[in-house]
C-alpha cells in the first residue's frame, strides 16, 4: 500500500533541508528519506563540519603559540589527530540532534532507508530492518550529495590509501603524507595535517592552486603553504599507486615518484545516484554520476529536481541550500524560485582561510569592465597586530566611474567572516552599491572589519582626478 505526499526530499544535508522546511513552511505535505540513522547528510557527517572542527582546534593552538605573552608556554603544546576526530565527533553529533529538531518542528516526515523510483512518480524506500514503504508524489527534489571519485585502478580497500571520508577514521597522526588533488579538499587537509608537524607532499594536476580565485589571493595561498613547509607539485598525474605495509608509493607520469605513511586522494568528487533507478525513469546523469539540471533546478523529467553537491559546481553547503529552497519554491509556485542570493561566497578553510565573494580581476580583465583595485594588509591593522594575525589582506575590486563594487577577495584570519560585510554591499541596488559606503561609514576600533575602510580608501587614492558618477 503507498503513502501519498505533495513532496518527497532525497537527501538530509543542506540542500534537502532547505527544499524540506521551505515546502512545509508552504503548507504542502512533505517526506524526507535519509538513508542513514543521523541526519545532517554528509555535510555534517563526513564533510564541512568535521574537517572544520578540526581545523578550528588547530587554528586557535596556532593563535596561543602566535600570541607574544602565551608563545613559550604554548611552545610545548601538541595535539594528536585522533584528539581531534574526538572533538570534532561531539561537535558533529550536536548539530544532526539540531538538525532533526528543525525537521520535527516544520512537521517533516522523516523516513530511513534506502530510496529507489519504482516509477516517475512512486519511490520505493527499503527501511533498515522491516518492509519497504512504496511513496507517491507529485514532486521529488534529489539532494543525495556526493562522495569522493575513487578510480578503479586504485587500492581503496588499503589501510594506508584514504580519501576524504576515510581520512575522519584515521588512528594516528602520520609522519608523512601525500596528498593527490589540490583542489579545496586537497588544500585544506594539507594545512590541517602539515599544522599537526606531518610532512606534506601536494599534488596539483593543474598548473596553480584553485584556479576559481583571484590569481593574487591563488599566488598568496601557494607562498603560504609553501612557508608552512608543503611541498607543492603542480601539472603532475597520477601513473599508478604502489602500496605497501610500511607506506604508499605515488608514481607520477613525469617519472617522479614519493612514499609517505598515507596517501589521500583527493582528486574529484561522483555524485551519489547509482542506486536511486534513474535511468529507468529517464532522468540524465552525467559521467561522475551527477544530475544534469535546468536553471530551476529540474532534471529531465520536470516534477523531478536535483539540488545541492549531486548536481556539481559550486558543491558549497550554502549554495545548496539556497538551491533546496529555489527547487521547493519553484514545485510550490510552478514558477522559477530564482538563486537568494546574487553572490554566493566562497570559503576555503585553510590556515590562513580564503574567501570570496564576486569577480575576479582575470575575468574583469577579460570581459573588459573598468575596474580599479584597493588592498588593506593585515599587518597594518591594530586587531590583527593585537591578534598576532599579520599574514593576509582584504582586497576590493570596484568600477572605476561608478564605484559599484565588483569583488570582494580575503585571505587571512577570519576570512570568512570578512567576507560578508562587500557582499551584503554588492547585494545593494543602484548607487547603494558603492565604495563610498565603507569611505563614509565609521567602523569599530580596532576590528578586521576596519580593513574596508583601508581598503576603500586605498582604491579611492588611485582613482585622482577622475570624477566618480551614478550607472
Amino acid at each position: 500500500m503507498s503513502e501519498s505526499f505533495d513532496l518527497v526530499v532525497i537527501g538530509s544535508g543542506p540542500g534537502g533541508e532547505g527544499a524540506a522546511i521551505h515546502a512545509s513552511k508552504a503548507e504542502r505535505k512533505v517526506a524526507l528519506v535519509e538513508r542513514h540513522r543521523a541526519v545532517g547528510g554528509g555535510c555534517t557527517h563526513w564533510g564541512t563540519i568535521p574537517s572544520k572542527a578540526l581545523r578550528q582546534s588547530i587554528q586557535q593552538l596556532a593563535d596561543l603559540k602566535a600570541n607574544p605573552l602565551l608563545r613559550s608556554a604554548a611552545r610545548s603544546l601538541s595535539v594528536d589527530y585522533p584528539d581531534l576526530l574526538r572533538s570534532a565527533a561531539g561537535i558533529v553529533d550536536e548539530q544532526s540532534r539540531l538538525r532533526r529538531s528543525y525537521f520535527d518542528r516544520n512537521g517533516v516526515e522523516l523516513v530511513e532507508g534506502e530510496a529507489a523510483f519504482s516509477g516517475p512518480d512512486e519511490l520505493r524506500v527499503q527501511v533498515s530492518g522491516g518492509a519497504a514503504r512504496t511513496l507517491r508524489a507529485k514532486g521529488f527534489i534529489l539532494a543525495t550529495g556526493s562522495r569522493p571519485y575513487r578510480p578503479p585502478e586504485v587500492d581503496f580497500s588499503h589501510p594506508r590509501v584514504l580519501d576524504s571520508d576515510k581520512v575522519l577514521g584515521l588512528k594516528e597522526t602520520p609522519a608523512s603524507m601525500t596528498i593527490y588533488g589540490a583542489g579545496v579538499v586537497g588544500c585544506e587537509y594539507a594545512s590541517i595535517f602539515r599544522s599537526l608537524g606531518t610532512k606534506v607532499n601536494l599534488v596539483n594536476t593543474r598548473e596553480k592552486l584553485l584556479t576559481f580565485l583571484d590569481d593574487e589571493i591563488i599566488d598568496a595561498v601557494s607562498y603560504h603553504l609553501r612557508d608552512q613547509g608543503v611541498l607543492l607539485r603542480h601539472g603532475e598525474e597520477s601513473a599508478r599507486v604502489e602500496t605497501a605495509d610500511d607506506g604508499v608509493t605515488l608514481h607520477l607520469k613525469s617519472g617522479k615518484s614519493m612514499k609517505t605513511d598515507y596517501l589521500l586522494w583527493a582528486n574529484g568528487r561522483a555524485g551519489n545516484t547509482d542506486s536511486l533507478g534513474l535511468d529507468a525513469i529517464g532522468v540524465r546523469r552525467d559521467e561522475r554520476g551527477n544530475l544534469i539540471v535546468n536553471e530551476s533546478y529540474q532534471t529531465t523529467l520536470p516534477h523531478v529536481y536535483g539540488v545541492g553537491d549531486v548536481i556539481g559546481f559550486p558543491a558549497l553547503a550554502s549554495a545548496a541550500y539556497d538551491q533546496g529552497r529555489s527547487a521547493a519554491t519553484h514545485f510550490v509556485e510552478g514558477k522559477a524560485g530564482g538563486r537568494l542570493a546574487r553572490d554566493i561566497p566562497t570559503g576555503i578553510y585553510t590556515i590562513p582561510e580564503i574567501s570570496s565573494v564576486g569577480r575576479s580581476e582575470r575575468e574583469l580583465t577579460r570581459d573588459r569592465v573598468p575596474y580599479e583595485v584597493g588592498h588593506a594588509m593585515f599587518r597594518h591593522l591594530a586587531r590583527a597586530q593585537i591578534m598576532g594575525a599579520k599574514v593576509g589582506m582584504l582586497k576590493l575590486l570596484f568600477h572605476r566611474e561608478s564605484l559599484r563594487i565588483l569583488g570582494v577577495h580575503c585571505f587571512g584570519y577570519q576570512a570568512a567572516e570578512i567576507v560578508h560585510i562587500g557582499q551584503a554591499i554588492m547585494a545593494q541596488p543602484g548607487e547603494a552599491n558603492s565604495l563610498m559606503y565603507f569611505l563614509q561609514t565609521t567602523f569599530n576600533y580596532p576590528t578586521m572589519a576596519e580593513a574596508y575602510r583601508v581598503a576603500a580608501l586605498n582604491g579611492y587614492n588611485r582613482l585622482r582626478g577622475i570624477v566618480p558618477r551614478a550607472g
